[in-house]
C-alpha cells in the first residue's frame, strides 16, 4: 500500500468531493442548466469546435509543461508563483462566482489566493483545492463531447506513463513544485511523510465527468466520478512506498467503465 489505510481512504474522499463540487458548479452554470448563470467578469469558454477540441488543448498542455520545466530548470519560482497566482485567482473566482455575486467571489478568491502564495497552510491548501477544479471544468466542459474528451484522456494517459516511467520529467516538475509548496493538487501530510495527489488527476477526470452531466444528468455524472474514485484507490491500495505512479492511465480507465455502466443503467 503506497499510504497507510486511514490516509488511502482520506485522499479518496477529498478526490469525491472534488468532483462532487466541481459537478454541482457546473450544473450551476448554463450551458448545463438553462436556467443557470453566466460566467462572472465577462469570461467565456474558448470558442473551438467541439469534435477536435482535443487538438488544441492537448498542444496546450504540452507546452504549459514545456514551460514549467524551462521554470524549473532556471529556479525561476517568483514567475511560476505569478502564474500559479494568476490561475488561482481566474478558477476560484468562476467557481465562487456560481455561489456568490461576482465582487464576492472574487474577493474570496483573491483571499485564498494569497494564503496559497505567501502564508502557506494545509488546510486552506486543501479547502482552496476543492474548488479550484469546478472553476476549470466550467471553462473546459462546454468546448468537449464524449468523442473529444475520450480522446483527450487517451493522450493524456499515454502522455503520464511516458513522463512519469521514461522521461521522467513529470517526477522533477513535481518535486520542483513541492519545493516552493506552489503547487495544484491534494496534499495530505503524515508521519513525516506527505500523501499527493496530482491536479491533473483530478480535472481532467472531472472534466469527462462534465461531461457526462452535459449529456446525461447529475446521478449519471456522480456514478462515473464514483467509480473513477474507486480506480484512484485501487492505485493507492496496491502501489508500492516512495514510488510515482502515472495516475492518468488507471483513472482513465475508470472513465470508460462508468461510461460503460451508465450506458447500461440509464
Amino acid at each position: 500500500m503506497k499510504h497507510t489505510l486511514k490516509i488511502t481512504f482520506l485522499l479518496f474522499l477529498l478526490f469525491l468531493m472534488t468532483h462532487v463540487l466541481g459537478l454541482v458548479i457546473l450544473n450551476q452554470y448554463n450551458f448545463v442548466n438553462e436556467s443557470g448563470k453566466d460566467l462572472p467578469y465577462g469570461l467565456q469558454p474558448p470558442e473551438i469546435e467541439q469534435d477536435t477540441s482535443f487538438i488544441p488543448i492537448f498542444f496546450i498542455i504540452l507546452f504549459g509543461t514545456v514551460l514549467m520545466l524551462i521554470l524549473a530548470r532556471f529556479k525561476t519560482m517568483f514567475l511560476w508563483k505569478f502564474w500559479f497566482f494568476i490561475s488561482l485567482m481566474i478558477t476560484l473566482t468562476i467557481s465562487f462566482g456560481a455561489f456568490f455575486a461576482q465582487g464576492i467571489a472574487l474577493g474570496l478568491a483573491l483571499i485564498l489566493a494569497l494564503f496559497r502564495i505567501f502564508k502557506y497552510n494545509t488546510y486552506i491548501h486543501n479547502f482552496s483545492e476543492l474548488f479550484v477544479y469546478g472553476g476549470l471544468a466550467a471553462i473546459f466542459v462546454p468546448v468537449f463531447n464524449l468523442w473529444s474528451i475520450s480522446i483527450l484522456l487517451i493522450l493524456i494517459s499515454i502522455y503520464d506513463f511516458i513522463s512519469v516511467f521514461k522521461t521522467k520529467h513529470m517526477v522533477k516538475l513535481a518535486k520542483f513544485q513541492s519545493k516552493g509548496r506552489i503547487f495544484a493538487g491534494l496534499y495530505v501530510p503524515y508521519e513525516k511523510k506527505a500523501a499527493i495527489l496530482g491536479g491533473g488527476d483530478i480535472g481532467f477526470t472531472l472534466l469527462f465527468s462534465g461531461v457526462i452531466l452535459k449529456n446525461y444528468g447529475a446521478l449519471p455524472a456522480l456514478l462515473v466520478s464514483f467509480i473513477v474514485g474507486i480506480s484512484l484507490l485501487g492505485l493507492l491500495y496496491y502501489g508500492r512506498k516512495n514510488k510515482f505512479y502515472p495516475a492518468m492511465p488507471p483513472l482513465t480507465f475508470g472513465c470508460f467503465i462508468g461510461l460503460l455502466a451508465v450506458n447500461l443503467l440509464f
